[in-house]
């Protein structure tokens, strides 16, 4: 294995994937937290908070911030999702040091100035306003609302507009204390990297990091339903969906691979006969959303209104159909596809950074490469036989966005299916 791990004194885990062919080294911080762990008054903290960390800590302001690492030609970015936040740098080996330090400094020392607030609420009201505006993007946080309605994981990553324009200076300090703990995070590098010497510098960088306190993870309860928004758009967005599973669950590998045949690509069975044997979208894919406990099957697709009340028949047929269809032609084909993804992902730091960082926070340990492909290989014809027998028999989720007035009731379209 290319990867190490050492535990620091106040918890903090750091991991390592070398790479000694290339020059470059991604690395950063990946915190346990993200979206769901928000109360409903606070929705969008976890996003706000990963903003100003980069506007200004006690040592450095935020244009001192951007000049350091770009002087050195590397990059600095962050991200929230519903489970996760990360803050990471991308920089040539010899300023693994510098981004270091960098990182450290932004998430434990960023002072969260009032007037740096004012202007960074302002750009993420524009974010959430140009979300809004993506109906192709939009459709998606429609779609977790209704599957999660009136839960943490339902709600949006970016929160919404009237809640964040109340987040005050004390809604990030609290939210940052009660959840960016030592224990909580995840230290780590891939590409041409020193593991005792990053072991070393983020021991010191990170020592007054304190242990973590709970996380307040409320369970996830799908539910499914229906929601439509009309607008005047020349598609309309559809996501249909039923529940899946979690990342801990023993069909995790054969549920990605019956999304894959499923609409993974273009063999797969909804590329084929929806758009390319019909003609009645230029967009449809299947998707696996997964989460600690639990996950979504989700189908997208993007049609004009007049090939609406096709276009879902048509989805149905296909699940309902799949289970006493599918070949081991496509499920080795499905595979093929997942093995060949990733193992060229290995050729980039970032992604084995990522993918190291998402094995150490949600599987507590580094999943060798040829662990994960014996697990896709163990996957039978059966397994995804079964899961498609299933899927279609659990409660739906319907959404879409735009002119929807084709489409069939609820209750219909829930009875195709069963």
């Amino acid at each position: 294995m290319t990867t190490r791990v050492t535990t620091l004194p106040n918890g903090l885990r750091v991991a390592t994937d070398a790479m000694t062919q290339v020059d470059t080294v991604s690395l950063g911080v990946w915190v346990g937290v993200g979206t769901r762990n928000e109360t409903p008054e606070i929705n969008g903290v976890a996003h706000l908070l990963e903003h100003m960390a980069f506007k200004g800590t006690e040592g450095r302001s935020a244009r001192a911030i951007a000049e350091a690492i770009e002087d050195v030609g590397g990059h600095l970015n962050a991200y929230t999702t519903r489970e996760h936040t990360a803050y990471y740098a991308k920089v040539l080996t010899d300023d693994v040091s510098l981004a270091v330090d960098i990182v450290a400094d932004i998430l434990q020392r960023s002072v969260i100035d009032e007037d740096e607030l004012k202007r960074e609420r302002a750009v993420v009201l524009q974010e959430i306003g140009q979300a809004v505006d993506t109906p192709d993007d939009i459709v998606f946080d429609h779609f977790q609302a209704t599957a999660f309605p009136d839960q943490p994981l339902g709600r949006p990553v970016l929160g919404k507009a009237d809640i964040v324009e109340r987040l005050s200076r004390t809604d990030l300090l609290g939210y940052q204390r009660g959840h960016y703990g030592a224990e909580n995070m995840v230290a780590v590098a891939s590409g041409n990297i020193d593991h005792d010497r990053f072991v070393s510098e983020i021991g010191a960088a990170f020592a007054g990091l304190p242990a973590a306190p709970s996380n307040g993870l409320d369970g996830a309860s799908y539910r499914g339903g229906d929601f439509h928004e009309e607008r005047e758009l020349e598609q309309v967005h559809l996501v249909i969906g039923f529940p899946g599973v979690s990342f801990y669950d023993a069909d995790y590998y054969a549920h990605t691979l019956y999304s894959m045949v499923l609409g993974g690509g273009m063999s797969s069975r909804l590329f084929q006969e929806v758009r390319e044997r019909r003609g009645l979208v230029y967009s449809i894919y299947a998707f696996s959303a997964t989460y600690r406990d639990g996950g979504l099957l989700g189908i997208y697709a993007g049609t004009g209104q007049s090939q609406l009340d096709e276009v879902l028949p048509v989805i149905s047929d296909q699940l309902i159909g799949l289970a006493d269809t599918v070949t081991a032609e496509e499920l080795d084909r499905a595979r093929a596809q997942l093995r060949a993804g990733t193992l060229m992902a290995r050729e980039s730091t970032s992604s084995r950074a990522e993918s190291l960082a998402q094995q150490m926070l949600v599987h507590r340990r580094p999943i060798p490469v040829a662990e994960l492909l014996q697990k896709l290989e163990a996957v039978t014809l059966d397994d995804v036989r079964r899961l498609a027998r299933a899927t279609p028999q659990t409660p739906p989720t319907v959404v879409t966005l735009g002119p929807s007035g084709n489409l069939d009731p609820f209750e219909v379209i829930r009875s195709r299916l069963g």
